[in-house]
């Protein structure tokens, strides 16, 4: 008989709240913005890019209200919202669309014009990556979105991808940084990235970057990729380089992290300790193969349960686990998580699990992810669901939504990477 006194599924939704709700742009960026209370001689310049652009831009015009500001926007299809005299626009993500690049080449417009009064602000969220797409000279859109699918489908970690990525941009690998020399360039950054790496989040545009075009040449081996001819050209070109560390470019930046993945589920630990639970958290650096990932905690769950606790037991951990496709289903790194990980539980009592994207998007889908229940085996044999050929086409979504399992929050104006909790009773 279960331990717990609250409904399991609810509780798990309260705590993905929880770790959106100390991530979201309202609750995270005023306290930074108190640390330059002043205004500039010049313009205040506003470069918002990224999943979380738009609640950025819009927190930032309400704690600054009696300022002028003005700039640009860049965010998710779905994810705009009014900020003032900031003009939001909407580009494709993963994917990079000619939206993107139009909206990238006038961001290096307005950075150029940047004069040494002006303080730049440039609010940077998960998402900026796919979004701020400026192909190298000799690299189209076209070439671009093919190298992206090609990366995404070999289960590329996302340092691999952005390595491949500021070396066939013109705006990304601290060339921001340099096109808006001399004026002075404050970055806040909501960080999406395994081990918070300004040169990671959103492809570092604004700072230095250590990684190199043999880096680069290095992932598109790893993976045997078939990329445009183009691609390799441009990273065998000198002249694609990204800025590297000591670069002038840097002399008059700051950087800050306002928000990481490790702060949201520590909230949500604080949130299930005081419902008597006994937390432990797994680590916010989790990768590794989604599906692979999920069997492995379903191992160390029903290790817990077998070992038996005074108190429920909490797992919380985050990180970003991938999905190498095979198949033509649809779903994302959390879904498929979560399904492998119900095949491991095999109808386990007792054990529950939610996992999901922090942005609120999984993969393709409009779901942020999705719940399992000591249950979800028996009701999905009724239902005719085999879990096994499923995992295999990647075709997690499927199996959730038929169960009404899945987890929707819609656009949630942040990004701190996956979120997942797992709850021993």
């Amino acid at each position: 008989m279960s331990r717990l006194s609250f409904e399991p599924r609810r509780f798990l939704r309260s705590l993905l709240d929880e770790a959106v709700a100390v991530a979201r742009p309202d609750r995270c960026l005023p306290p930074a913005l108190t640390d330059w209370p002043a205004p500039p001689q010049g313009q205040t310049i506003v470069i918002a890019v990224g999943k979380a652009a738009a609640g950025m831009a819009r927190a930032l015009t309400t704690q600054w209200s009696d300022r002028p500001l003005t700039g640009l926007a860049l965010t998710r299809y779905g994810h705009a919202l009014p900020c003032g005299g900031i003009k939001v626009v909407e580009a494709a993500h993963p994917v990079p669309d000619k939206a993107g690049v139009t909206a990238a080449h006038r961001i290096l417009e307005i950075a150029s014009r940047a004069e040494p009064d002006d303080l730049v602000l440039c609010l940077m969220s998960g998402g900026a990556s796919a979004l701020l797409t400026a192909p190298a000279p000799g690299l189209t859109l076209s070439d671009k979105q093919e190298t992206t699918q090609a990366l995404l489908a070999a289960g590329a970690d996302i340092g691999e991808i952005n390595t491949v990525r500021k070396h066939l941009s013109a705006i990304k690998g601290g060339r921001l940084a340099q096109a808006v020399t001399p004026a002075r360039l404050i970055t806040l950054a909501i960080s999406d990235v395994v081990g918070d790496d300004p040169a990671t989040i959103g492809s570092g545009p604004t700072v230095a970057d250590p990684t190199t075009l043999a880096d680069a040449r290095t992932v598109i081996d790893k993976y045997g990729l078939s990329v445009p001819d183009s691609v390799p050209c441009a990273l065998a070109d000198p002249a694609n380089e990204s800025i590297k560390p000591g670069a002038p470019a840097f002399a008059n930046t700051t950087y800050r992290i306002i928000a990481r993945p490790l702060d949201s589920l520590k909230a949500a630990a604080r949130v299930a300790a005081r419902s008597g639970i006994a937390v432990t958290i797994l680590g916010d650096d989790l990768i590794g193969e989604a599906s692979a990932l999920g069997r492995i905690h379903a191992d160390v769950a029903c290790r817990l349960q077998d070992e038996g606790n005074d108190l429920p037991t909490l797992l919380l951990s985050g990180g970003e686990a991938t999905v190498t496709l095979t198949g033509s289903g649809k779903g994302g790194p959390n879904t498929e998580y979560l399904l492998a990980m119900a095949q491991g539980l095999n109808g386990r009592g007792d054990i529950w699990a939610l996992a999901a994207d922090t942005d609120g998007a999984d993969g393709s889908e409009g779901n942020a992810g999705a719940v399992i229940t000591p249950d979800t085996l028996t009701r999905a044999r009724a239902a005719g669901l085999l879990p096994a050929p499923l995992l295999v086409n990647n075709d997690a979504w499927s199996f959730f939504d038929a169960l009404g399992d899945l987890v929707v929050t819609g656009p949630t104006q942040t990004n701190v990477n996956d979120f997942r909790a797992i709850l021993i009773a």
